[in-house]
C-alpha cells in the first residue's frame, strides 16, 4: 500500500513537473517572422528616447554626446536590487553580438538569448506592444552607438527570486493583454495609446499592480506606490506615483497643451516641477518630436478617468 502511494506520488510529481515546464516554456520569434530590411536609424532614435531606454541604461554621454549605454545603475524592487546591464553595442559586454531575432525577443517576449526569461523589472510586459518594423529600426539606432567595454555588475535577486523559470508560468497566468485604445480614437488617439501602453511603458509606474505583481488594468494609470518606495525624490521612502487620468484627482483640470509642455519642459500648469523618476523620463521625452508629446496628451484626455 505504502509502495503504490509512493509511485502515485512520484507520478503526480512528474506530470506537475512536466506542467509547469511546458507551460512556463518561452515562445519566441524566428527570423523568419521579423521584418526585412536593414531598419530606419532616424526613426529608431525617435523610438529610444520615446522608450525611455536611456533613462535606466545610461551613465553619461560619449565624447560625441551620443548615449553611452553601459548600464550601471541599479534598480530598486520589492525582491531585491537589480543591475542593468550594458546595451550598447559593444560585441563582448553589451548587444554588439546579438542578432535581430535575440534583440526581438528580448523587447517582444522578455527572452534573452540563451532563452532565459528577463526580469519584468525591464519592461518587455509594455514592449511587448511594439510593432516589429518599430523594434528593426530601434535595433538600427542602437547599432550606431558607441560601444562601450564596462562589464555588467555581478549579482542579482536572491533565489528564489533568481530563479527565471517561473517567470513564463507568471506570464501565462496573471499577465492580461495591454489595454486596447479608446473606441473611435482618431490617428493622434491611436498614436497615443501607442506611446503610452508600449513604448512609453507608463502603466509600469502608473498603474497600481495586483497581488500576484501583474499590472491591474482596470486601474489603469490610475496611480500607485513608487516602485522604489520614493517616487517624489525626497528620499523618505514613501513617495507614490500620481494618477494621470483625466479625473478630478489627476490631471482631469490640465489642457492637452500643458500635458504636452509637461514632458518638453517638466513644468506643471501651476509653475511647479516634476522630479525623482519623472526627471529622466522628461530628459527623454524632450528629444521626442512635438507631435509624439501631443499624442501622449491626446490620449491621456480620452481614457476614462478614473479615482
Amino acid at each position: 500500500m505504502v509502495r503504490r502511494v509512493l509511485i502515485a506520488l512520484i507520478g503526480l510529481a512528474l506530470i506537475a513537473g512536466g506542467a509547469f515546464w511546458m507551460l512556463s516554456q518561452p515562445v519566441r520569434l524566428t527570423a523568419a517572422e521579423l521584418p526585412s530590411g536593414p531598419g530606419d536609424p532616424e526613426n529608431g532614435r525617435r523610438l529610444f528616447f520615446a522608450g525611455g531606454c536611456a533613462a535606466c541604461h545610461t551613465e553619461g554621454e560619449a565624447d560625441d554626446g551620443s548615449p553611452l549605454l553601459s548600464g550601471g545603475l541599479a534598480l530598486k524592487t520589492p525582491f531585491g536590487p537589480i543591475a542593468v546591464p550594458n546595451i550598447s553595442p559593444d560585441p563582448q559586454h553589451g548587444i554588439g553580438a546579438w542578432s535581430l531575432a535575440d534583440f526581438a525577443n528580448a523587447m517582444t517576449r522578455g527572452v534573452s538569448p540563451s532563452g532565459a526569461w528577463y526580469v519584468p523589472a525591464f519592461p518587455w510586459t509594455s514592449y511587448r506592444g511594439m510593432a516589429l518594423t518599430d523594434v528593426v529600426d530601434l535595433k538600427a539606432y542602437l547599432d550606431t552607438l558607441p560601444p562601450s567595454d564596462r562589464a555588467d555588475d555581478p549579482g542579482g535577486l536572491p533565489f528564489p527570486f533568481s530563479w527565471r523559470r517561473p517567470i513564463g508560468l507568471w506570464a501565462r497566468v496573471f499577465l492580461n493583454d495591454l489595454p486596447a485604445a479608446p473606441a473611435g480614437a482618431d490617428q493622434t488617439v491611436a498614436r497615443g495609446h501607442y506611446l503610452v501602453t508600449a513604448l512609453g511603458h507608463c502603466g509600469e509606474c502608473h498603474t497600481p499592480r495586483t497581488a500576484t505583481f501583474a499590472p491591474d488594468y482596470a486601474q489603469l494609470l490610475a496611480g500607485a506606490p513608487a516602485p522604489d518606495g520614493d517616487g517624489d525624490g525626497d528620499g523618505d521612502g514613501d513617495g507614490t506615483v500620481p494618477n494621470i487620468t483625466p479625473s478630478a484627482q489627476g490631471i482631469g483640470s490640465w489642457p492637452a497643451s500643458d500635458i504636452a509642455y509637461l514632458l518638453e519642459s517638466g513644468f506643471t500648469p501651476d509653475f511647479d516641477s516634476v522630479g525623482g523618476e519623472m526627471g529622466p523620463v522628461v530628459d527623454n521625452w524632450s528629444k521626442v518630436p512635438a507631435d509624439d508629446r501631443a499624442a501622449v496628451a491626446a490620449y491621456l484626455k480620452a481614457i476614462p478617468p478614473l479615482p
